[in-house]
């Protein structure tokens, strides 16, 4: 993959002239994208789709990068994505429809409710102890909107049972309280009672909520695989990523009449304008109404 960022760079130097500044911003830019997909074992350009790149737009949003930053990586992705489709270098160009400088704030594909009830059923109740915990980590980011990098860093003694409530440590090292449902948080105790005791007998004393069969913290990567498993074993197509859960948790709130600002605060948003994107899923949600309901939709 990197032979084609120096293609890319070269052309930029030889054939636009663009001044070296400009270009090592570009290299920069590319260098960030490849080690988020080679991370995935993504080992060609033409493997990653809109959903992906998008999703590496939250990852890069994740870190607290700027708006301004994160709109400068969208272009150097779009400029690259063009040259390799106009060398042939891929048969199609996954940033065709990615028009906009803002477009990292555009909403990827959410789950309807039937997705997320077979997503959240893609794990057995009673299976083995992994098994248990994937089936729990699903409900309760669903019942949560966590991030994933959030859900990996509480601990048992972030939940809260009498409160119904987790205390989450967000971005830049903010704190919030997140209400969670009474029958997620009972599904939480049993788990800690039976599954857990069995992966932390390693490291008893781990701190951490879920923990892999070698009694550690499971990392964001991690959490993802397993997502993307209970995606395949519930026959969903949608193309999964890290924030899906959290982006139909926060949709299907805000379609059900929820106060944009009580999600703004339950999703840990320091400006309410990024809890606007699910506006958009709404209106869409009330356009396929009308399509399906009146007599000349």
């Amino acid at each position: 993959m990197d032979k084609f960022i120096r293609y890319f760079l070269s052309h930029l130097t030889v054939e636009r002239g663009l001044s070296a500044n400009t270009v090592k911003s570009y290299a920069a830019d590319l260098a960030a994208l490849a080690e988020y997909l080679g991370e995935r074992d993504v080992t060609s350009w033409s493997q990653p789709d809109r959903d992906m790149l998008l999703d590496f737009l939250d990852f890069l949003r994740d870190k607290d990068m700027e708006m301004s930053s994160i709109a400068r990586h969208l272009t150097s992705i779009k400029m690259f994505y063009r040259y390799l489709a106009a060398e042939e270098l891929v048969s199609a160009d996954p940033t065709m429809l990615m028009d906009s400088p803002k477009l990292w704030r555009v909403l990827p594909d959410y789950l309807s409710l039937e997705e997320v009830d077979a997503l959240l059923d893609a794990f057995p109740v009673n299976g083995e102890a992994l098994d248990i915990r994937n089936r729990v980590m699903l409900h309760l980011l669903y019942a949560s909107g966590l991030r994933v990098s959030e859900l990996a860093s509480l601990t048992v003694a972030d939940v809260n049972f009498d409160n119904l409530m987790l205390r989450v440590r967000g971005k830049g090292s903010k704190e919030r309280v997140v209400p969670v449902a009474s029958r997620v948080l009972k599904m939480v105790a049993r788990y800690i009672r039976t599954a857990r005791e069995e992966l932390v007998a390693l490291v008893p004393l781990c701190p951490y909520l879920f923990v892999s069969h070698h009694s550690r913290k499971l990392n964001r990567e991690r959490i993802w695989a397993i997502i993307k498993e209970a995606a395949f074993r519930a026959g969903i197509s949608k193309n999964i990523y890290p924030h899906t859960l959290r982006h139909s948790f926060a949709s299907h709130l805000l379609a059900n009449g929820a106060d944009l600002r009580a999600i703004q605060e339950m999703l840990g948003h320091a400006d309410i304008a990024t809890t606007e994107i699910y506006t958009h899923v709404d209106r869409g949600h009330l356009a396929a109404i009308h399509h399906k309901f009146h007599p000349r939709g």
